[in-house]
């Protein structure tokens, strides 16, 4: 049956009542709302906008002119929510080392660690004691231009006090100045010293102008240097479980959490930082990197560090956050036992090439001849890709970018003496003496 005049009349003044209701109580509401998130977001600006930025005065009217994007990044940033100006950390006085005139004072155009160590002391010291100070800047330049003071403190740190061979780099030397500049110095002049004597760079992981604390915590600030065939840690990271769970559900994570304060519900898997900086799990913060640490894992025959135990303490604490004891006391027995396997296979390589180099075979001269780049990448590369592999939880790291190119390598190895011995005339000798 059709609806009646009556009826149809009814229901389309009902409709018309329903949907006023509806305009006087949602359409005021989504208002409220939308003003509520709109007061929320100028909040935040308002926060991320400090006041600070006038206290510099002449330099921000400038550089608000010539170079607003590090203006816009030191607004943003937690020195000057803290009141640090620009002159803080870059004006000095007339004639200090390595400084510059500018617009009637002196500046340092890149702060060193000496104006950083003003507010941050402690940090600078364990920088300067660690593995990213003058051991990474030694590794490229040799250690034959520091001074007494910088030789002794480079001396006074484990690595310093381990390495056999501080003459310049081969590699370095050998690529020269137009390349190494934007290669191996991009990473190693972290370590390098300062005219007035510090040593460092700071910036290299705390990003100018914002300091921001995310930033630096990101595996991906790591990712920098430690990428590549012969210290493939950023890569390795992300294959494991802890660089999964960063992948999948970092973006949850509390970045922003004060130093020395990280829990798990802070960081329910670790980082790079988490596990060789941050404050954590009963491990107290440090610049130190290698302060966990029990092997030099980059060396061509890994050893214990210094005091390696008291390191492992120290790391397992932050271990001990997520997994038991007797998961971590099993995961370092198979570990170590890695790292002796993989030294075991850069002594065979070193048996192999010995009696073409007794023979005089082999020049002395480094990376001229094809066998000097196979037996460095059989331990340099792969090698040290192996232990890392096994210490970072990257399956494929150990097996197909390490342990399966040692092997490749070795044989090859063996073919290039066993070829030079026999047109030597020597071969039959070599067989006599076992090699």
């Amino acid at each position: 049956m059709s609806e009646t005049p009556r009826a149809s009349g009814w229901l389309a003044s009902g409709r018309l009542v329903l949907v006023g209701i509806v305009v006087v109580i949602v359409v005021p509401s989504l208002a409220f709302i939308i003003a509520a998130i709109g007061q929320s977001v100028s909040s935040e600006r308002a926060e991320t906008a400090p006041a600070a930025l006038s206290s510099s005065g002449e330099c921000v009217t400038c550089h608000q002119r010539t170079t607003p994007g590090i203006v816009e990044q030191y607004r943003r940033s937690s020195m000057a929510a803290a009141n640090v100006s620009c002159q803080n950390c870059h004006e000095v006085e007339a004639g200090y080392p390595g400084s510059q005139p500018h617009h009637g004072t002196s500046i340092l155009t890149v702060p060193t660690t000496a104006k950083c160590a003003t507010c941050h002391q402690e940090q600078v010291d364990q920088f300067s004691h660690s593995r990213h100070g003058l051991p990474a800047y030694v590794a490229m330049w040799g250690a034959a231009d520091l001074s007494e003071a910088h030789l002794a403190l480079y001396q006074s740190i484990a690595e310093g006090s381990f390495n056999p061979d501080r003459m310049r780099n081969a590699l370095f030397e050998i690529e020269g100045p137009a390349i190494t500049k934007f290669a191996c110095a991009g990473c190693h002049d972290i370590g390098a010293p300062a005219a007035d004597g510090s040593v460092g760079q700071c910036q290299t992981c705390h990003l100018r102008h914002e300091f921001s604390l995310e930033q630096a915590r990101k595996p991906e600030t790591c990712n920098h240097c430690h990428i590549g065939p012969d210290h493939p840690q950023y890569e390795i990271y992300i294959e494991s479980y802890h660089g999964i769970s960063y992948l999948t559900g970092g973006a949850d994570w509390n970045w922003d959490a004060e130093p020395g304060t990280l829990t798990v519900r802070d960081f329910p898997a670790p980082t790079c930082a988490t596990c060789h900086i941050s404050g954590f799990g009963g491990a107290p913060t440090t610049h130190d990197v290698g302060d966990r640490l029990t092997w030099y894992l980059f060396a061509p025959q890994s050893q214990r560090r210094p005091n390696w135990e008291e390191n492992m303490t120290r790391m397992q604490l932050v271990c001990r956050e997520c997994h038991s004891q007797a998961f971590i006391d099993e995961f370092y027995k198979d570990a170590d036992a890695l790292v002796e396997a993989i030294n075991q296979r850069v002594r065979l390589s070193d048996k192999t090439i010995a009696p073409a180099r007794e023979a005089g075979l082999l020049t002395e001269a480094p990376f001229d001849q094809p066998i000097d780049f196979i037996h460095f990448d059989l331990w340099h590369h792969w090698g040290r890709t192996a232990k890392f592999g096994a210490w970072m939880g990257g399956p494929d790291y150990v097996q197909w970018h390490g342990a399966y190119e040692m092997l490749r390598d070795q044989a090859e190895l063996e073919a290039i003496v066993a070829e030079l011995l026999e047109r030597s005339g020597l071969s039959d000798a070599a067989e006599a003496n076992g090699s």
